[in-house]
């Protein structure tokens, strides 16, 4: 599906810089999770019932563990360039983000759908017997991560490397280094810093 990059990027980008030189999580309680969701509705309609979620602890927990999955995974297919500096010193092991991802998208049993309105192009839907509206919505965000690993996207899934940002991107054109205009300018603002106030190297 076409949402399905944007929602995979959307929950890994949910740890961001904070604008004073921290990180902020967008998931760090139940009412800022809550928040996320609903600004995900639209990728989310014919998903999840956003109004018939209870965003509680416990889901909040579940969300979280399934971003630290797909970061893990994220940082993964970026390698050997660097990952995202919000996380690399804390990454889930590969196998275990894989195992975790699979298991949170089966947690939820669907069929595959076509839908062929008159005058336009056949589409895909999915058809769920599941009445959890919470399974729904973590289960669907784990399918958004698998679609997007194992799609042409992935091959230009970047980190941003600018001075600090934590976000991962997919890059659009061929020489893309960052994620926004503004974080080329201050990264290289930093290179120029760096250039004009390097302390010379000693005489030998």
């Amino acid at each position: 599906m076409e949402r399905w990059p944007a929602l995979a990027l959307a929950l890994a980008g949910t740890i961001r810089h904070d604008g004073d030189g921290g990180v902020a999580d967008d998931l760090a309680t139940p009412r800022s999770t809550a928040r996320w969701i609903h600004q995900q509705a639209e990728p989310l309609t014919g998903l999840v019932d956003v109004a018939g979620l209870t965003v509680d602890d416990r889901l909040t927990g579940e969300i979280v563990e399934l971003r630290r999955a797909v970061r893990a995974l994220f940082a993964h297919a970026v390698s050997p360039a660097p990952p995202s500096r919000a996380d690399a010193h804390r990454l889930m092991p590969v196998e275990q983000a894989l195992a975790h991802l699979n298991g949170t998208a089966a947690r939820e049993r669907i069929a595959p759908q076509l839908d062929w309105p008159a005058g336009a192009a056949p589409r895909t839907g999915v058809l769920s017997a599941e009445a959890d509206a919470n399974v729904r919505l973590i289960a669907a965000l784990a399918r958004a991560a698998i679609d997007f690993l194992s799609g042409p996207q992935r091959e230009r899934l970047r980190a941003c490397n600018a001075p600090r940002c934590v976000r991962y991107f997919v890059k659009s054109h061929g020489r893309q280094e960052w994620c926004k205009p503004s974080c080329g300018n201050r990264a290289r603002a930093a290179r120029h810093y760096q250039r004009h106030n390097a302390t010379p190297a000693p005489d030998a």
